[in-house]
């Protein structure tokens, strides 16, 4: 097949269809799809209903024979095809994923790079041997691996390419079929991705289909072709699909909320540690599920620490997610601005010391990067807050702060900032976190699991962790 290059933006009058099942296009209901940077219409997007969330499961059933059939080898051979697809329509995928999320366009990027990586690292994992091996006097024992069966995978907003492809990919390397249920909020980057794997693909193997969430998600997760659920969202959502998941036994993935806990200890190199919140806490617009969320920071450095930050957070620049001078774009929707602007007005109003970047634009959904010093009680301290408001709080006590962090029973991820490596790695082993950056705000990489303890979720992405979600694990014994 080509792999000609191509753009994903539909014309603002035109409507972008609601699904894609075995490389046919389904339209779908219209529903009008805004530009975050402006608030106007960016395009007008189908969305289907649950019947047509059950031909897509049939569609994956009716692709899953041959496809758990074909060899590993041709399996990563498909794989790498999609990983060189991806990086040969980078600008154009970029584009999309910005225009509809309001990430900047350098991180949209990005994202496109890293979305292929997942696909080139579980093309080298379908191909690695599985099978174990186990000899007793009078048995001998061969442990296998098959693939689950038809995957539903449920994604979220913020990362419209990255976390599908870390779902997409794992599940085909198993030898699996996929629904994947897109992200309402922006579903033209999903479109656009099964388009791509359908070039590579036998019809039926990778299907999706946009609309209500809950709907949809559940006419997944009941449908007796359904074996598995893959699911990135809110603890609460995701609770939920998991009981649900639990009625018909079918198996679950689920990367949910987390805190992220930032500390920088009195050992940390403070310039160090300064980028890597900058980068943890500011990435995406701050809407990541492992963005910096509460900053420890010993009181021995704090008014440093503090009076560095400030400076730094307050001359980053609000702007068009095409803008290469832009350092924070702008919110989803509309709702989620006046969500932050409520958390930092009652931080302010209880005594938090506020300081705030200047917004320069009223179109949009902007929140000023914002820096608000937590020395009391608030929501913005115990909430995930997802955007570019930073709390911070000084600690005097590693027990005291270990205590409360493992108290939020929500550990996806983490950052531990020290010039001390052994006593950055002693810090660390006492979170009960699932991933922690030492010394640096991006820690994850295809290559490791991911996933995190407690209300964070279950199950694991990445690695040969996130190929093994997709299997079931098979004993013959024999007689010797």
């Amino acid at each position: 097949m080509t792999n000609e290059t191509r753009t994903f933006l539909p014309a603002p009058d035109a409507l972008a269809h609601g699904a894609r099942i075995a490389g046919v296009r389904v339209e779908g209901d219209p529903h009008e799809l805004p530009d975050p940077s402006t608030g106007e219409r960016l395009a007008t997007v189908g969305w289907v209903d649950s019947a047509t969330a059950g031909d897509a499961a049939q569609a994956a059933h009716e692709a899953l024979p041959g496809w758990s059939a074909t060899p590993d080898r041709e399996r990563a051979g498909a794989l790498r095809a999609i990983a060189a697809d991806l990086r040969g329509n980078t600008e154009a995928f970029a584009a999309v994923i910005s225009a509809e999320s309001g990430k900047r366009l350098s991180e949209a990027t990005a994202e496109v790079g890293f979305s292929a990586q997942y696909f080139e690292w579980f093309a080298d994992a379908a191909t690695m041997p599985r099978d174990e091996g186990l000899v007793r006097p009078h048995r001998r024992f061969v442990v296998t691996r098959r693939p689950v069966g038809v995957v539903a995978a449920v994604s979220p907003w913020n990362f419209p390419l990255s976390i599908p492809a870390r779902k997409v990919a794992p599940a085909l390397a198993a030898g699996c079929t996929v629904v994947q249920k897109a992200s309402e909020l922006t579903p033209l980057t999903s479109l656009a991705f099964t388009e791509i794997c359908e070039r590579h693909l036998p019809a039926g193997a990778v299907n999706v289909v946009v609309g209500d969430g809950e709907k949809l998600t559940t006419a997944l997760v009941d449908s007796d072709l359904v074996a598995a659920v893959t699911f990135t969202g809110s603890t609460r959502v995701g609770a939920s699909v998991a009981a649900r998941a639990m009625r018909s036994m079918t198996r679950v993935t689920m990367e949910l909320g987390g805190k992220g806990p930032f500390v920088v200890t009195e050992r940390a190199d403070l310039e160090t540690a300064l980028d890597a919140l900058l980068v943890a806490k500011f990435r995406n617009n701050g809407a990541s599920c492992i963005a910096a969320n509460n900053v420890f920071i010993h009181e021995s450095v704090y008014a440093t620490f503090v009076d560095s930050l400030k400076s730094r957070i307050v001359s980053l620049r609000c702007g068009a997610p095409s803008d290469s001078a832009t350092d924070v774009g702008p919110m989803l929707r509309a709702a989620h601005v006046e969500r932050l602007e409520q958390l930092v007005a009652e931080a302010e109003a209880a005594g938090c010391r506020v300081s705030r970047a200047p917004l320069t634009t009223d179109r949009g959904f902007f929140v000023a990067p914002t820096l608000v010093e937590a020395l009391t009680e608030t929501r913005l301290w115990d909430e995930e807050v997802f955007g570019p408001v930073c709390a911070v709080r000084p600690y005097s006590s590693e027990d005291d702060i270990v205590s409360e962090i493992n108290g939020w029973r929500s550990g996806l991820g983490g950052y531990v900032m020290s010039g001390d490596a052994e006593h950055a790695a002693q810090l660390a082993t006492r979170l009960e976190i699932g991933i922690i950056g030492i010394n640096n705000g991006a820690p994850n990489t295809p290559e490791v699991p991911f996933g995190g303890f407690g209300d964070a979720g279950l199950g694991r992405e990445g690695g040969l962790s996130g190929l093994y979600e997709f299997t079931e694990e098979q004993t013959l014994s024999y007689a010797r």
